[in-house]
């Protein structure tokens, strides 16, 4: 059976602790960026089809919100008779929601800009903003600019020279990148949360070159009346026996704070088969990777995308997370840094997706 929930129930839900699914049903673009929810985005069109990517077991307490003229209702109730369990309707949707303002609604997740300005002003992170990094390639100085976002977001438009290596990647790649320990790095992507978190994981990890961010990203440089570039100009390839090792070597220093929970492979079936509790498989790896070789049931979850948005995946509040990368571990230590610091439940699955083909030979 359907209920409709109101707002004050709504509220008490997402601050109660318990596993909570929320989907808010509305069109991408109506939605835009996330906001005022922060919930994972997944259109009434598609709802039916992707469900169970989002939502691992259907007995979930789930809300789905809308534009509060009715589809909520109706899909949650077709969803009932297909075997979902605990399914509400919020009360006059998103209308209803913030109808008398947004300043003090709770939010489903930490949005990402509230939660990098603090790491921001708790670390210090180094800026550096657009006129002055013209000036620097104007006077010749030895700068690079990593972009780390998504390659189709980088394909569209960047800064013109910057490097693509999306955030996850960030120290699996960074020798081959930047060979040389006095070049200046200046991290971007389109606005704060990615360049942010970009910067200070390499500033965490060590890394002698002096690193930045550039304020605003591509926005701040289109702004201060600059031209974007297109393309994949330049991105990274396969890592290198000498980037493998810096990898490993600053890995050590990025981690050593943090509690890291490393699983096998049984433990992971095991809690995933786990029908009172909700655990997702996500594999942090490139989504190349993912399509050459990947465990059964993972998800494919680009990790640079976890640090930045991490509800457009993670729909179930109070969940597990196994983030699944190769022996290294490059991208999962550097997602668990982060998201751990949001509050989520991680483990860290390590596999050798090479071993078959070794033995093989």
């Amino acid at each position: 059976m359907t209920h409709q929930i109101d707002k004050k129930t709504f509220a008490a839900w997402l601050a109660d602790r318990r596993e909570l699914a929320v989907l808010d049903i509305r069109p991408a673009d109506e939605v835009g960026y996330a906001s005022p929810l922060f919930a994972t985005n997944l259109p009434a069109d598609r709802l039916f089809a992707e469900i169970d990517r989002f939502i691992p077991r259907r007995s979930i307490r789930t809300v789905l919100v809308d534009d509060g003229k009715g589809a909520a209702v109706a899909a949650a109730e077709a969803l009932s008779k297909n075997g979902w369990g605990d399914l509400h309707a919020l009360k006059g949707g998103i209308p209803a929601w913030t109808e008398k303002g947004t300043d003090n609604l709770p939010t489903f997740d930490v949005p990402g800009v509230p939660f990098v300005k603090k790491i921001r002003d708790e670390k210090q992170t180094p800026v550096v903003f657009a006129a002055e990094l013209q000036a620097w390639r104007d006077a010749g100085e030895d700068v690079i600019v990593i972009d780390t976002r998504t390659l189709p977001e980088f394909e569209k438009g960047h800064v013109p020279g910057a490097v693509a290596i999306p955030g996850a990647e960030l120290l699996l790649r960074f020798r081959d990148s930047v060979p040389n320990p006095q070049t200046k790095v200046v991290v971007s992507c389109a606005g704060l949360p990615r360049a942010i978190l970009g910067a200070q994981t390499l500033i965490d990890a060590g890394v002698e070159n002096f690193v930045a961010y550039l304020d605003e990203g591509t926005r701040g440089w289109t702004e201060a009346g600059f031209g974007l570039e297109q393309g994949l100009t330049a991105t990274f390839g396969k890592a290198s026996d000498q980037a493998v090792r810096f990898a490993e070597d600053h890995l050590a220093t990025l981690s050593k704070d943090d509690q890291l929970t490393f699983i096998d492979l049984e433990t992971a079936k095991a809690w995933t088969s786990d029908p009172e509790r909700t655990t997702y498989l996500l594999d942090v790896r490139t989504p190349e990777e993912f399509a050459a070789d990947h465990l059964p049931h993972s998800i494919s979850s680009e990790g640079g995308q976890l640090l930045g948005v991490a509800y457009r995946t993670l729909s179930v509040r109070g969940a597990r997370v196994i983030l699944v990368d190769d022996s290294l571990g490059a991208r999962a230590r550097i997602v668990a840094h982060w998201l751990a610091r949001r509050g989520f439940e991680i483990a860290l699955l390590l596999h050798d997706f090479n071993a078959e083909k070794r033995a093989a030979a």
